[in-house]
């Protein structure tokens, strides 16, 4: 019996991709840097093709981490959620492609209050985590909350202790919010390691309050909040809010894909989004470890929608895929 060709392209179109990067590869790629990415390269890992003969080594050490060990040649791939400028990337050899797009969302655990119950502004956010406001009964968070009740209770909040582009990009929504927030102004709150240790930090702290990925939340059962965005409307963290900030950013004609989605515009737009971003040498010492990093990012951009979904990320536009792998080196 013939396949047809939709089966047919759909077995023999993983091996196509390596074919055209070259031949099979035995060594494993090594990678490291961003929490926020790291569920997604295990998944891609984890559906490569067996006779693709590629594998992965990623370590979770967060952002800034990962340029460093880019930078000094110690890995083949850096991954970052903040993008660096034109000027570093030209500097250290550089090549900065985004590979996904995420949320970022506020967590929270307080008796009483259920998932997306709670309903918090920038302002408000900014005063949390500085440690200005330091009971959930307090009259800022009650005004905006009139229908619950809230009890009093500590906050406690949870901020990550590494150099974090998840960290970076909440401090800078906040920045956005309001011009007395400052890199490094979080209270005394406790410091936890990468999305997972944040998430767990709340989910065991009574009173807790922290911001991870959030596909972590969801994972973690944690309750997150409606946020008020920049039309002024409280929206829930959910695809179609994460999709409307994603699809509005001009990827197209930005340095080195250095695109912002905070606050975006629109009516159903969630406000805390970041792309991944991946690190590559534009002048490899080893041209057959390069080859198999543009494997491995040539699957994951062509054939790895369905994991990257399953993971609550946004995929990249399809003319953006095309232009990362066109202008690759």
């Amino acid at each position: 019996m013939f396949l047809s060709i939709r089966v047919l392209a759909r077995k023999v179109m993983p091996m196509l991709l390596f074919m055209i990067c070259g031949a099979a590869y035995s060594a494993p790629i090594a990678g490291a840097g961003s929490s926020f990415a790291a569920p997604l390269y295990r998944a891609w890992s984890d559906s490569l093709p067996p006779q693709a003969g590629l594998s992965l080594k990623y370590r979770t050490v967060g952002s800034g981490e990962g340029q460093k060990l880019v930078m000094a040649h110690k890995v083949d791939f850096g991954a970052s959620d903040i993008s660096l400028p034109g000027n570093i990337l030209d500097m250290e050899g550089l090549y900065q492609f985004p590979v996904a797009i995420g949320a970022i969302v506020v967590v929270i655990n307080v008796p009483g209050v259920g998932a997306d119950q709670m309903r918090l502004d920038g302002s408000t956010l900014v005063a949390l985590f500085r440690g200005d406001i330091t009971s959930w009964n307090d009259p800022r968070i009650r005004a905006l909350n009139p229908d619950l009740r809230l009890p009093d209770l500590d906050v406690l909040p949870v901020h990550r202790e590494e150099a974090s582009g998840t960290s970076q990009v909440f401090s800078d929504y906040l920045r956005t919010q309001s011009p007395s927030w400052k890199p490094g102004s979080w209270g005394e709150g406790a410091e936890a390691r990468g999305n997972d240790g944040v998430a767990a930090s709340v989910r065991q702290s009574i009173g807790g309050i922290g911001f991870v990925e959030y596909a972590f939340a969801r994972r973690n059962h944690l309750n997150t909040v409606k946020l008020k965005n920049h039309s002024g409307l409280f929206v829930a963290p959910e695809t179609a809010a994460f999709k409307s900030s994603a699809y509005s950013a001009d990827w197209q004609h930005t340095d080195h894909y250095a695109v912002s989605l905070l606050d975006a515009v629109g009516s159903q737009s969630w406000p805390i989004m970041s792309a991944t971003f991946v690190l590559v040498p534009v002048h490899p010492s080893d041209q057959t470890t390069a080859s198999a990093v543009k494997a491995f990012f040539t699957y994951g951009l062509r054939r790895g929608d369905k994991a990257l979904r399953d993971l609550d990320y946004i995929p990249m536009p399809n003319d953006v895929k095309n232009k990362i792998l066109a202008e690759w080196p």
